[in-house]
């Protein structure tokens, strides 16, 4: 792989039962930009993802970041490498606050941590201000299970941040999502990209991938079938055909 400081997938396979959800895919996400990975439900996304971050082992392959090993690694050695993740369902704790959620996310110790009060003061201003820069300050003390679901999205997204990653991925940002609250995570990555941070967008909204991404990858079948910038995807007849549905 020609760039070692970035997020690269040599061969990676994944198969539950018979069914083949992974087949031998190969993958070199563009460091420093947004990507994108689109393709038909089923065609293997979100096994990629888990298998990037942790949450399963392949069965075969290889997943490298700044050039170093990471395939199999627990999910917070990934973590701990620059690597970030949200989930297509968000992942939060419901009946915490939105400051108490965006602080367990990297709190040493752990929730038991959390839940004993031992809170530093910088971690504090540190969890308000993503909590600021995300825009939803205002809810710092409002329990995650009365927040919307679009508000849910951000308050996870600024837990990851929090861990201060190089390179993020995004599970269906704009899933559920209201037309006002996908254009802000739409600036946001575009922000975020900026000051440094690489993306890799899993998504089915074509409007934002299209409008976001700097590099784009098509998977169908476990496997990428098409790459490249928004304009060549926007060209390509299997992409046209198969997703755009032109």
């Amino acid at each position: 792989m020609s760039e070692a400081r970035g997020l690269a997938i040599a061969g990676l396979t994944k198969a539950f039962g018979g069914v083949v959800a992974l087949d031998g895919a190969t993958v070199e996400f563009q460091h420093g930009k947004v990507n994108a990975l689109i393709g038909p439900n089923g065609s293997g996304k979100t096994t990629f993802f888990n298998c990037i971050t942790g949450m399963i082992r392949p069965d075969g392959g290889q997943v490298t970041y700044r050039g170093r090993d990471i395939t199999g690694a627990a999910p917070h050695r990934i973590v701990h490498a620059g690597v970030g993740r949200t989930f297509q369902l968000c992942r939060v704790f419901p009946r915490m606050t939105a400051l108490d959620n965006v602080l367990a996310a990297v709190r040493p110790t752990g929730l038991t941590g959390l839940l004993r009060g031992a809170r530093a003061r910088a971690e504090v201003d540190r969890a308000r201000g993503w909590l600021t820069r995300l825009g939803i300050e205002h809810l710092a003390d409002v329990e995650a299970r009365n927040m919307s679901w679009g508000q849910q999205k951000l308050l996870e997204l600024a837990g990851v941040l929090m861990s201060d990653p190089e390179t993020v991925l995004l599970d269906e940002p704009a899933g559920g999502v209201n037309p006002a609250l996908l254009d802000r995570i739409g600036t946001l990555v575009r922000e975020l990209n900026a000051e440094g941070r690489t993306f890799v967008v899993v998504e089915h909204n074509m409007d934002l991938v299209m409008s976001v991404s700097d590099h784009i990858v098509v998977f169908d079948r476990g496997r990428p079938i098409a790459e490249g910038p928004p304009s060549l995807i926007r060209s390509d007849e299997r992409v046209l055909g198969a997703y755009l549905g032109v």
